[in-house]
């Protein structure tokens, strides 16, 4: 599991997997949110820009990120 600490109130989705380099870049972080290969909280998200809080965990390629 990798974690993330958080410094503001939220991440946009597609710029969390690319923080934590999930994602390769930022094209590569849309196209996984595009093909519904990211999880929030369980639940397959289709929002690029989707506001990811603490508390939450994200699934993106076999990787769990828990949001702190």
């Amino acid at each position: 599991m990798i974690t993330f600490n958080l410094t503001g109130e939220y991440i946009e989705l597609i710029k969390l997997l690319k923080a934590v380099s999930v994602a390769e870049s930022g094209a590569h972080a849309k196209f996984l949110v595009e093909n519904s290969d990211v999880k929030l909280n369980g639940v397959v998200e289709y929002r690029k820009r989707a506001k990811v809080r603490v508390g939450d965990k994200v699934e993106a390629l076999g990787k769990t990120i828990e949001v702190i």
